[in-house]
């Protein structure tokens, strides 16, 4: 009888996994609570109007549409029957399966202050980017109407809480929508003048990037123009700024970068999890006691053999869904799973235009070439070569003119639930 595969989440590593599996005799379903595959690491760009929604997603089903094995459901499942292999859906529906693939990914967390959220977006989806962006572009707006300095001042003030990636990309794309993209704009408010400060609870930006790169993106961050506190913590959110201990700081836009958690589901198969809800996996990627169940992506935490867990990246996905694959057709015959091994490509980030940071392939670097890696790299890891070709005409007219065209603001502005454009 022909196994059936049930694959949960459709980024990076359910992706994979669904595309390794395609010659395979399973029947495949992937289930998403969205239609899209979302290329994460552009999302930032969204947010900051250098790109539209388009151009960093594509339809799963569109990208799955050759694959005769494999169905696309668009669901929410909540909850994971383990025992009696079935996955519930948020209304209502079942579906059965003989393997689970679970690529769920994560969530915003604020760390318990879950009433943060209404007044300091994360940004996880294209609805986060979104809302993030006509916060942005409305701040401006607000702004050239506003008689009072003070508040003229709060208006024009952001605040990016987390020095990750997220977070170190967002605040260099906040300060070059204010040095160069709106500069000529406005008549009142002179937009260059906006502050952008970047807080960390640690005592380095980028605290996941080896050697000197933390203080080479620091000083490109300072260079820029974001001002940079370190060894802060944000012990309030509210609609007129935040408070980190003692200092409050006004602020019309905050941006949270700082936590992530597992996806809820993760919770319901009853198994191990760390402080961040994500799932003990075996060397094998199964959970512990389930050998049909595997978990992959951002959702495990794998530490076999490593001091620190594998981080929440594209690549550690991408590889882990093909060794699932791998693991699957061992198990058809007969052969024993061989153990995941992660092939470290190296991290990058980019602070904005010929800045950036790059480690790849144990090299290390700053500056202008590490810059053009990241084009690359993030160029050619799009899905679909539209994508790509529309992603790189935008990035050239952005060098050349300075110009992000993605800033119309839909409805009127005091509608606050309206989308960007």
């Amino acid at each position: 009888m022909t196994s059936r595969v049930v694959i949960v989440g459709g980024g990076f590593g359910g992706l994979s996994a669904a595309r390794a599996l395609r010659r395979h005799p399973v029947e495949i379903t992937l289930v998403d609570r969205r239609n899209h595959h979302l290329f994460q690491p552009l999302l930032y760009q969204v947010a900051g109007a250098a790109l539209s929604p388009g151009d960093i997603a594509e339809p799963i089903r569109s990208l799955l549409a050759d694959q005769e094995n494999t169905r696309v459901l668009l669901g929410d499942v909540v909850r994971v029957d383990a025992d009696a292999k079935r996955l519930h859906l948020k209304r209502g529906g079942t579906v059965e399966y003989d393997v689970l693939i679970l690529a769920a990914g994560m969530t915003n967390s604020w760390f318990g202050n879950d009433d943060w959220e209404a007044t300091a977006p994360g940004l996880k989806t294209l609805d986060d980017a979104l809302e993030i962006r006509r916060r942005i572009l409305l701040a401006y707006e607000r702004a050239e109407w506003a008689e009072d300095p003070a508040e003229r001042a709060r208006l024009l003030t952001f605040v990016v809480v987390g020095a990750g990636p997220t977070g170190v990309e967002l605040a260099g794309a906040l300060r070059e929508i204010a040095s160069h993209t709106l500069r000529r704009d406005f008549r009142t408010i002179q937009p260059e003048e906006a502050r952008v400060i970047l807080v960390e609870g640690g005592d380095k930006v980028l605290p996941g990037f080896g050697g000197g790169l933390p203080d080479t993106a620091l000083r490109a961050l300072q260079k820029v123009g974001v001002d940079v506190m370190l060894h802060q913590r944000v012990t309030s959110v509210d609609a007129r700024g935040v408070d980190l201990g003692d200092e409050r700081v006004e602020a019309a836009t905050v941006l949270w970068a700082a936590g992530v958690a597992a996806a809820p589901v993760s919770a319901t198969l009853g198994t191990p999890t760390d402080r961040m809800g994500r799932l003990h996996v075996e060397p094998d990627l199964s959970l512990p006691g389930r050998p049909n169940v595997f978990v992959i992506g951002d959702i495990a935490h794998f530490a076999h053999g490593r001091d620190e867990p594998l981080p929440g990246v594209a690549q550690v996905a991408l590889q882990m869904g093909k060794h699932v694959a791998r693991n699957l057709a061992a198990d058809r015959k007969g052969a024993p799973r061989r153990p995941f091994r992660y092939l470290d490509l190296g991290s990058m980030a980019t602070i904005g235009r010929r800045r950036a940071v790059a480690d790849l392939f144990g090299l290390r670097f700053g500056g202008l070439l590490a810059w053009l890696a990241w084009l690359f790299v993030h160029l050619m890891a799009l899905v679909g070569f539209r994508n790509r070709l529309v992603v790189l005409m935008q990035w050239a007219w952005n060098y050349l003119t300075f110009e992000r065209n993605s800033r119309l603001i839909r409805g009127s502005e005091g509608e606050g639930s309206d989308s960007v454009l």
